[in-house]
């Protein structure tokens, strides 16, 4: 049954993905199925199937039997969540242990539906989906490091290479190793060496994916006090990458920075991970690492997707979402999107691609904060922002989004806003910013934050430069001091004379 709480998108119907790994079993939830897909409930018990699968062949027996276990509970909180489907991907450890097809068929009984055992080209496929699905294009490698295996795969836009699997998973590479970190590295770069489409990756990036990854990001993040603790898109340059993978690769993992941060069930294997994407930078020396939260369940939704749904863009369907959520009106925030690109192409400020679709986004996410205090929306809308769970954008795009969500309710003169969140900006960023914030503070004033207005006002190009924001006759009462002193705002930043007028009637030089 479908929440009656206003919180939840009402045309979505849930459906769950329960992932059995090699070393992690999880069970995700989703809203419905979406171009950029939202999480309801996400659970994940690291069960190690694949422990001692090098030297017995089988499955972890006490692994198994906690795993039945977990099956009922995540069978039981899918019902709870009213998933109306339920999707079971099994990867290698299953599909390799001798007792792989009896652990298969007591799950599916336990689950009470169909386990989809994928290959090792399926699995590098559906990982490669995932990073397509979450970049805005992706453009270089992806791996995408399990318990058992390492999935490599060229992804160039939507084009996917033939992808390979290489034994090369942290439980396996450990048990292969025998616990020596010295003979893993060797390990790994004598498979990494037999993996010739790594140099179609030099100088392009590689796309990290999978949990040992991202938790050495996360330890990267604490080294060198990242601002912005969100995943998705973290970027590492190849000289970071290579000194800090050298540190962790020692084996001192319990003195790195922010280790507490990391399960210890975890801990053992990250320097593992860290040796296998040593040996990555070595065989196809990438421009840099981008971390990517999204991977082989992410991937396999995007598949159920229509053509049309595929090609939309994540950033902008995510931001939809909460302008339809949390806006005072969705209607006024497509409004003003329009109305924004129009103005922007009114003062002659010309965009790239992917500054128009943050201008899109930030006019969609521009009135999310309007159920806070009146001195609190800009900074609840700038965490929001900052934090939230979009795609398709990088931490610079971010900081985007949020600084002009924090200038439009804070002001655009106020220097003290958020600036661990400024410095992830570049200049020309945060001065795009504060313009469409000005220009948001002038339109503002003037509609009531309600639909209809927008439309009707138009800007006109006068004597002597003068640009003029012209209402309406009709409109002729919203004509005033306020929208004027704002309008000023606007003129100061852009270095524009403006004036404020009503058709056939009274106008206002404020500059």
């Amino acid at each position: 049954m479908l929440s009656d709480s206003q919180g939840r998108l009402q045309d979505r119907r849930p459906l769950s993905i329960i992932d059995i790994g090699s070393n992690s079993i999880r069970l995700v939830v989703y809203e419905g199925l979406a171009r950029s897909p939202t999480m309801l409930f996400n659970e994940k018990m690291l069960a190690g199937l694949g422990r001692g699968i090098v030297s017995t062949g089988k499955l972890d027996p006490e692994a198994v039997t906690r795993s039945m276990e977990e099956f009922r509970r995540f069978r039981a909180l899918s019902d709870q969540a009213g998933a109306e489907h339920m999707y079971v991907l099994a990867t290698a450890a299953a599909r390799e242990a001798v007792n792989g097809p009896d652990f298969i068929h007591r799950a599916e009984d336990v689950l009470k539906t169909e386990i989809r055992v994928i290959s090792g080209r399926q699995e590098a496929y559906f990982s490669a989906l995932g990073v397509i699905s979450g970049f805005h294009p992706a453009d270089g490698i992806a791996g995408d490091l399990g318990g058992g295996s390492l999935e490599l795969v060229d992804v160039a836009g939507e084009a996917i290479g033939d992808g390979i699997t290489l034994p090369l998973g942290g439980l396996r590479l450990q048990d292969m190793a025998k616990n020596s970190l010295a003979q893993a590295a060797k390990i790994a770069r004598d498979e990494l060496g037999k993996a010739k489409l790594l140099k179609g990756g030099q100088g392009r990036p590689f796309y990290a994916v999978g949990g040992t990854w991202r938790n050495l990001a996360r330890l990267h993040m604490e080294m060198t006090n990242y601002p912005l603790g969100v995943m998705h898109h973290y970027e590492i340059s190849a000289e970071s990458a290579a000194n800090f993978l050298k540190q962790v690769a020692k084996a001192e993992i319990e003195k790195v920075k922010g280790i507490e941060g990391v399960s210890k069930n975890r801990r053992s294997l990250l320097p593992y991970g860290a040796v296998v994407l040593q040996e990555i930078m070595a065989a196809m020396q990438p421009s840099k690492i981008i971390v990517s939260a999204l991977g082989v369940r992410e991937g396999f939704l995007y598949s159920l997707l229509d053509e049309a749904e595929q090609k939309a863009d994540p950033l902008i369907s995510a931001s939809e979402e909460l302008a339809r959520l949390r806006s005072r009106s969705v209607a006024h925030a497509h409004e003003l999107v329009d109305w924004t690109a129009k103005t922007f192409a009114a003062f002659g400020i010309e965009e790239t691609e992917d500054e128009a679709r943050y201008r899109h986004a930030a006019a969609l996410l521009a009135d999310i904060g309007w159920r806070a205090h009146p001195e609190y929306r800009g900074k609840q809308s700038l965490n929001i922002i900052a934090h939230a769970s979009f795609f398709g954008v990088d931490h610079p795009g971010r900081a985007f989004l949020a600084m002009a969500n924090a200038y439009r309710h804070d002001g655009i003169f106020n220097e003290a806003i958020a600036p661990e969140i400024k410095a992830l900006a570049p200049p020309r960023y945060l001065e795009r910013a504060r313009v469409l914030a000005a220009m948001m503070r002038v339109v503002y004033l003037l509609t009531a934050s309600m639909p209809g207005i927008m439309p009707r006002l138009k800007w006109e190009q006068r004597a002597n430069g003068v640009l003029a924001l012209v209402l309406p006759a009709s409109l002729a009462d919203l004509y005033g001091e306020r929208p004027a002193g704002r309008l000023a705002q606007l003129a100061k930043i852009t270095n524009r004379r403006l004036v404020l007028a009503v058709e056939g009637g009274p106008s206002m030089t404020v500059k």
